[in-house]
């Protein structure tokens, strides 16, 4: 049965008793049909002194093309949790329009371990991203303007970009204004997925609707010939955007197959922007649950990273335990498998695979300072034999393991893993950043890369080492370094999967965020705007003779 065909043969609870179950009131909840609400910000004025919950990231291992399954994981915990009589509640990021369409499909969890209703989750949902991608656009079209109009800021350099949710590599570079107007002027443009925007990462990292104005107007949207930087606040733009964001800015309320409550809220991407759900929905998980489960998207090098130097820095929160989610099949992946070859019993791809779930376990307890424990999201063709020896290889290595199976079981294919969270979340943690903020940008592009991804070092284009020392001459130098990285290895090739040789990190491009408060340092062969695969998961969607929506998984 398909993941569509299991939701909708689920019967779920409406959305008020969901939010009465978590304590919101009808004045704060804001329906959009059924099964799916807006929470009103002024909850926060009620919960302000009520104490927080326990915050259990979910991360993973570098990932095979088609993912691991940390939504599944995540909310198989959240209703492992419920069912042994815990309060939890989940906070999750939305999913793009990108991947539904294109080679990853959906994200709204698996089988038995789903939120829902996961069409409208995984489609148009409450308009969110639509309202970033209309903000971002607006801000484009009224810097176009404002240069057809005599440009008094004397742009000399755009650097903003239009976006779109959508995977089209066809517009990673366009040229613009090409209808021979008068006035009008054409220029070399381009465009991001929407959830690489900056508005995207200010919308995930801002406080409150007064933060959200404040870091749009700081947005840099290009330079004079003196390379004075010119803002959104400069073309008085920060309050008709935060206006296009008034709505979207309060948090989803939806709820999983088993009605557990699952805060839905804003989407980066984790392998170019910083991959968490907003702030807002975090906070304010917290206030409402007694175990509040989130995750980071892609591995632990690049989500979890962000997540803690990005997101917990700014928000002032640290995880009380994290799950590192692995599966066999990914594993024998790192370990030189074929990816056809996979579903294969290998203990001898096992065994060299062992070693990029341990570098990230390692980064997760060691170099962060975290209580760490290890889920194995099983799959049907996983031996015996092969959970034998991965269990015995963690226990070699002080680590704790726990087999999940809630794709077929729902939340009872996690108690154990329940269990084992509430009882690690008792140990005290403490989180210790991978660098400084005082530190110099290459010092922490530096940090990152070799103590995060175990790379030698870090070599810079020219164009990168420039920009990196103008953006400090202004004074910029503070911020934190996201980094834009292949999900699928420690290094920024996409292709070495294993890392056995030494390697280094290469750094081509360098941009400021202003708005968003962090440098982003584009690597390898990275894109702001993903492509299709050649067979789109876009051909096998469609409504069936009932009008329903079938293909999306």
């Amino acid at each position: 049965m398909e993941d569509v065909e299991i939701a909708r043969n689920t019967k779920l609870e409406k959305i008020s008793e969901i939010a009465e179950k978590i304590g919101i009131t009808e004045e704060e909840l804001e329906p959009y049909g059924r099964y799916k609400a807006k929470i009103s910000l002024k909850a926060f004025d009620r919960l302000k002194e009520k104490e927080n919950g326990k915050l259990i990231l979910v991360t993973a291992i570098n990932p095979t093309p088609l993912g691991e399954g940390k939504t599944t994981i995540s909310i198989g915990l959240a209703d492992g949790l419920k069912s042994i009589g815990k309060k939890s509640i989940l906070a999750l990021r939305e999913p793009s329009l990108g991947p539904v369409f294109g080679i990853k499909g959906g994200a709204t969890g698996g089988g038995y371990s789903q939120i829902t209703p996961m069409e409208e989750i995984n489609l148009h949902f409450t308009g969110d991203i639509h309202a970033i991608t209309s903000a971002n656009n607006l801000l484009s079209a009224m810097i176009d303007n404002h240069i057809y109009f005599g440009n008094e800021l004397e742009f000399d350099r755009v650097t903003w970009k239009r976006c779109v949710d959508l995977n089209d590599r066809q517009l990673r570079k366009v040229e613009t204004g090409l209808s021979g107007e008068k006035n009008i002027v054409p220029r070399k443009d381009g465009f991001d997925i929407s959830v690489a925007s900056e508005i995207m990462a200010i919308f995930c990292l801002a406080t409150d609707i007064d933060d959200l104005k404040r870091r749009i107007g700081n947005i840099i949207v290009g330079y004079t010939k003196e390379n004075k930087p010119i803002t959104a606040r400069d073309l008085k733009t920060d309050g008709a955007l935060t206006v296009l964001l008034k709505d979207a800015i309060n948090p989803n309320l939806v709820q999983t197959l088993e009605h557990t409550p699952a805060i839905v809220h804003g989407g980066p991407f984790a392998n170019i922007a910083h991959g968490c759900n907003s702030i807002i929905a975090t906070k304010m998980a917290l206030k409402l649950g007694d175990y509040v489960i989130t995750e980071a998207g892609f591995g632990a090098d690049l989500g979890a990273e962000k997540f803690l130097d990005i997101k917990c820095r700014k928000a002032g929160i640290k995880p009380d335990a994290v799950v590192c989610v692995a599966t066999i099949k990914a594993l024998k992946y790192h370990g030189g498998m074929p990816k056809e070859e996979i579903q294969n019993e290998s203990i001898e791809a096992l065994e060299k695979g062992f070693g990029n779930l341990l570098r990230h376990v390692d980064n997760l307890k060691n170099k962060f300072g975290l209580n760490v424990i290890v889920a194995i999201n099983k799959y049907n063709h996983d031996t015996e034999k092969e959970i034998e020896f991965l269990r015995n290889k963690l226990q070699e290595n002080g680590i704790e393991l726990s087999l999940v199976e809630s794709w077929g079981k729902g939340g009872k294919g996690a108690t154990d893993l329940a269990e084992k969270i509430v009882k690690l979340t008792e140990n005290e943690t403490k989180l210790n950043y991978a660098y400084d903020l005082n530190e110099s940008i290459k010092e922490k592009i530096n940090d990152v890369a070799t103590k995060i991804y175990g790379a030698e070092g870090v070599e810079y284009s020219k164009e990168a080492e420039e920009e990196i020392a103008r953006i400090e001459k202004m004074g910029y130098g503070n911020l934190p370094v996201c980094i834009a990285k292949t999900q699928y290895s420690f290094s920024d090739d996409a292709k070495n999967l294993e890392c056995v040789e030494p390697f280094k990190i290469h750094v081509k491009e360098i941009n400021l965020k202003a708005g968003a408060e962090f440098v982003v340092a584009i690597t390898g062969k990275i894109m702001t705007m993903p492509g299709l695969p050649k067979v789109p998961a876009a051909e096998k969607i469609d409504l069936d003779e009932s009008g329903n929506i079938v293909g999306i998984f």
